[in-house]
């Protein structure tokens, strides 16, 4: 290559670089639109729509203090639960979310239970040393009640509506106490 060529060579070099890194930048900065169409395929994913609903499968349960819980006594607000065992690493990772969740839910007239599936009082008691919880925990010591609800498998979490309807599911952990999610479960009010 002549010498005349290398400072062509060079300067059309740098504008093809500069090109391509406007490119690049444009390309990975989403407008506003794909920014709310983003945020609107997030919703959808953080809570799935259970069409049609159903009135859920009512209950009886004992808690960590042996007080009975019907699932009726929850209608007339939204209700949050969470079906778990101690031995579901994706069970225990949500809980701490969970429980800010609870924190931020507490005085807005949200019910939000945890269902302990298949595990006895001292399990759970042991587990709590170290995974404190909350909120109420109800025990299916059995594992009767898991097979009335559509569960595929743990942890489940169901959202109710004010009468007592299936209303949102999520199958797997999620971030509790996340706004986005939050503001679904809070429109049921």
């Amino acid at each position: 290559m002549s010498k005349k060529m290398i400072v062509p060579t060079i300067i059309l070099s740098l504008v093809l670089i500069v090109l391509y890194l406007v490119l690049v930048f444009f390309k990975a900065a989403p407008s506003s639109l794909e920014s709310q169409k983003t945020s609107e395929q997030n919703q959808t994913t953080l809570l799935a729509k259970l069409t049609p609903s159903m009135v859920a499968p009512d209950f009886t349960l004992v808690d960590m203090d042996g007080e009975k819980h019907s699932l009726a006594s929850y209608k007339g607000k939204p209700l949050i639960i969470n079906f778990w065992a101690t031995w579901c690493p994706p069970c225990r990772a949500e809980l701490p979310s969970m429980n800010r969740a609870w924190a931020k839910l507490k005085d807005e007239g949200i019910a939000m239970v945890a269902v302990n599936v298949g595990e006895s009082e001292d399990t759970i008691f042991a587990f709590t040393g170290d995974y404190p919880i909350d909120f109420t925990v109800l025990l299916d010591e059995s594992g009767d009640i898991i097979n009335k609800w559509p569960i595929k498998g743990l942890p489940t979490t169901f959202v109710l509506d004010k009468e007592g309807k299936l209303v949102y599911r999520a199958v797997g952990g999620r971030e509790w106490d996340s706004d986005a999610l939050l503001d679904i479960v809070r429109r049921l009010k």
